[in-house]
């Protein structure tokens, strides 16, 4: 099963808007299309950025949590 980063992962750590949608422009991610669908975590962890690392680690414990929608 493939991880998609969501969001609310992004949220529950505290970054910002502008931040996160500046650090997407930098790695040549589609911020809108995060915003609409999520982001499959390998496409984050290809960056080898740790806000990467620590975004989809909220999400691995949102999946084990049992709130695949991040509520």
């Amino acid at each position: 099963m493939m991880l998609i980063v969501l969001h609310a992962d992004l949220r529950a750590l505290g970054y910002c808007n502008r931040g996160a949608r500046d650090w997407f422009s930098r790695h040549h991610l589609d911020w809108s299309a995060f915003i609409h669908r999520g982001i499959a975590a390998e496409q984050l962890l290809a960056t080898g950025d740790t806000m990467a690392k620590e975004v989809v680690a909220v999400a691995e414990r949102r999946i084990e949590a049992g709130r695949i929608h991040g509520r």
